[in-house]
């Protein structure tokens, strides 16, 4: 009997040093960037989580927030044109809580300016954000239970032991190529290519018309209209505006935001109108609210690009109803650098009602 307890003893005790050593790893290691920075650092397409460590680890005067219309821009091409030294976190699918709750870690560690790129659809009814089961709030916050979570982490544990085995001189090159197509996170050598695409990229194989209309056709069949509205509901999405949007700005006026209603092709507004005209009257009065409400805080520049035809109706520039291609990116910096499309505090619906005009004139090539 003495033995099989003596057993189970070493047993634990090898358990909790594996564990407690897995944990020293990712402490020293750091894969993440939570204690401290590093030159060789690797980094991740995971933003929800790397956004906790790029605020704690890069120097930056300008966050740049924003849905998957946001994640292609390259920060090197936002300071070029803007003029600023950016952290891009922008986040895919992500909605005005996650949003609201990252900006202002990005600001309580030093932004000064916020690019904003605002959909409509970021405010539809979802969990608070203490609630939030995809968003790691405790790691941003370097709570102990954040710590804790990202120090014992297998996953964590995975990562510092490849990154301590690709500092290695003679593994060094080779396995940072081969970081890409290997099952581990970090593996983008550049903070700047973080979901960025390749300079390469095929951009008229994925932006076209043909995938634009067959979009279109997609969403706004019998079948598949419903989820046109799904989550939309006026009051909830007002409420989270100003929650996560007007009390986000209202707190800091010593932060200048610069906030944008992106470029969709004007097939997503008629897809509304032809298929759920509700939706569209959704959007249209939560846009007008927002425009009337941002225009009267004088820190925050409000530009509308979702009248411009000679983008919106080309829609050769899109792989399907919203997102544009990086042609259109390299537009919007352009736009936002001029202020030539800023919404006007004494008509802040003008280019509200010259998209509503549209929507009501367009007619869906044959």
């Amino acid at each position: 009997m003495r033995g099989a307890f003596t057993y189970l003893r070493r047993l634990l005790l090898a358990s909790i040093a594996c564990v407690l050593g897995a944990a020293a790893l990712v402490y020293v290691v750091d894969p993440l960037q939570l204690f401290r920075s590093s030159p060789r650092a690797f980094y991740s397409d995971d933003t929800r989580v790397q956004n906790a460590g790029l605020i704690r680890s890069q120097s930056f005067d300008t966050a740049f927030m924003g849905t998957s219309l946001a994640i292609h821009f390259r920060q090197s091409d936002i300071d070029r044109v803007l003029g600023v030294h950016s952290l891009k976190l922008a986040m895919t699918g992500s909605n005005s809580r996650q949003q609201s709750f990252v900006l202002e870690q990005a600001i309580d560690r030093g932004a000064r300016r916020v690019i904003w790129e605002m959909d409509d659809f970021v405010f539809v009814d979802a969990a608070d954000i203490e609630a939030d089961p995809y968003l790691p709030v405790d790691l941003y916050r370097r709570t102990a239970k954040g710590i804790a979570s990202y120090l014992f982490s297998a996953a964590m544990a995975k990562e510092s032991a490849f990154t301590l085995v690709r500092s290695i001189p003679p593994l060094r090159e080779p396995l940072s190529r081969a970081a890409p197509y290997l099952p581990v996170k970090f593996a983008l050598a550049d903070v700047d290519d973080i979901y960025a695409l390749p300079q390469d990229y095929d951009v008229a194989r994925d932006y076209n018309a043909n995938k634009a209309l067959a979009s279109f056709a997609y969403i706004t069949a019998p079948s598949r209209s419903r989820f046109l509205g799904e989550g939309y509901g006026y009051m909830a999405m007002v409420r989270h505006f100003e929650q996560d949007a007007f009390g986000l700005a209202a707190r800091h006026p010593d932060v200048t935001f610069d906030i944008y209603f992106p470029p969709y092709s004007i097939l997503q507004f008629v897809a509304m109108r032809d298929a759920s005209p509700e939706t569209l009257k959704i959007v249209t009065d939560l846009t007008a609210h927002i425009a009337q409400r941002l225009t009267q805080l004088p820190n925050v520049r409000l530009h509308d690009f979702r009248a411009i035809k000679a983008v919106t109706h080309d829609l050769s520039n899109y792989g399907d109803v919203i997102h544009h291609s990086p042609v259109v990116d390299a537009k919007v910096l352009q736009w936002l650098a001029s202020g030539e499309y800023r919404v006007d505090a004494r008509n802040p619906t003008a280019s509200l009602d010259d998209l509503k005009a549209q929507v009501e004139a367009y007619r869906v090539p044959q």
